[in-house]
């Protein structure tokens, strides 16, 4: 299996952070920009990203890394302790610039890389809105 980015996250995160409010970039990979044709219609979308800097597999954590919450499976969290290191956040799309996409809310670090982006809704419902 062969994954490969099609851009990376620019932000001021370098560790973990209040994501909600953080406002980040998106830089699209030049071969890849046609495919953002039209995205800035969408209110959110779904970003697919890696975590690059996890060391780490686990099948139980503690979410948010708090002890004082009890243990869950990795796959009842949003934990990068994951089996493929995938992440996904669901993002408000501020705006398009050419390849660069603004967005709020990604809980990701600065450089990490994005491997892909989808809809948060269908192409359907936004049309009838």
């Amino acid at each position: 299996m062969e994954i490969r980015p099609i851009g990376h996250v620019r932000n001021s995160a370098e560790e973990k952070t209040e994501w909600k409010e953080l406002v980040s970039e998106i830089e699209i990979l030049p071969e890849y920009e046609d495919g953002l044709y039209r995205i800035e219609e969408l209110p959110e979308i779904f970003v697919i990203f890696l975590f690059d800097r996890a060391m780490d597999i686990l099948m139980r954590v503690h979410p948010f890394h708090d002890s004082s919450i009890p243990e869950v499976g990795v796959f009842s969290s949003r934990s990068p302790t994951r089996p493929n290191f995938l992440g996904l956040s669901r993002v408000e799309l501020l705006e398009r610039r050419d390849n660069i996409l603004v967005v709020k809310g990604l809980d990701a670090l600065n450089g990490t890389p994005v491997i892909d982006i989808k809809p948060a809704i269908r192409w359907d419902q936004r049309l009838q809105k």
